[in-house]
């Protein structure tokens, strides 16, 4: 559980930074930097809720960035209209508008978890030695 505690409380940082940035923020905080926090925030949670020793380092952050893309693929496809999901927190947190910079976003966001994931299993690694 000790292990863990890192992901609980990073999860929770980001999870109110996610919802300060949702209520508050306008420009470039709202347009970017939330979609590059939005994928180490899922990171976070998976790994919070995730086995102790990742099977393999790259696999988690490499899913989690195909579900992202998924997500703003749906955007493009206009998703939400097609469903008729009137709900405005459902339409905010799947979104209604594509863009391309949003998957370079995603893309930024995902690279931390890579190296998270990297480190942890190098160094738990290390501990079987």
């Amino acid at each position: 559980m000790r292990k863990r505690t890192g992901f609980a409380i990073l999860f929770m940082l980001l999870l109110a930074t996610e919802i300060l940035i949702g209520m508050y923020a306008t420009g470039w905080v709202r347009n970017y930097l939330g979609d590059v926090l939005v994928v180490i925030l899922l990171h976070a949670f998976a790994r919070l809720m995730s086995p102790e020793k990742p099977v393999r380092r790259f696999i988690l952050p490499t899913v989690i960035l195909v579900f992202a893309f998924l997500v703003e693929f749906l955007q493009l496809w206009g998703f939400c209209d097609r469903f008729g999901i009137t709900n405005r927190l459902l339409r905010i947190i799947i979104g209604t508008g594509f863009s391309v910079i949003d998957i370079l976003s995603y893309t930024i966001g995902i690279i931390p978890c890579y190296m998270i994931d990297h480190f942890v299993t190098a160094r738990m690694k290390k501990r079987e030695d």
